[in-house]
């Protein structure tokens, strides 16, 4: 299997992945404030939504590079 198969599968694996679990978080932490040695951070969790349309649009081009590297072979 060439380079660009390869790459399809893990697009188009990508893809559905964002269709099932619509999205995925993240804790950031920020530093507030030092006063001394005592040091105040929060940390805040965020939470990133990927749409529909993006996860179908991402298999969509998987699905074409890989019909194009079956083409070519």
């Amino acid at each position: 299997m060439n380079a660009l198969k390869v790459i399809a599968v893990l697009i188009i694996i990508i893809g559905i992945l964002g269709l099932v679990y619509g999205g995925f978080s993240y804790i950031k932490e920020t530093k507030k404030a030092t006063l001394g040695s005592l040091e105040l951070s929060v940390k805040d969790k965020k939470t990133v939504n990927i749409p529909v349309w993006v996860g179908i649009g991402v298999i969509v081009i998987g699905s074409s590079l890989l019909f194009i590297g079956f083409k070519k072979s």
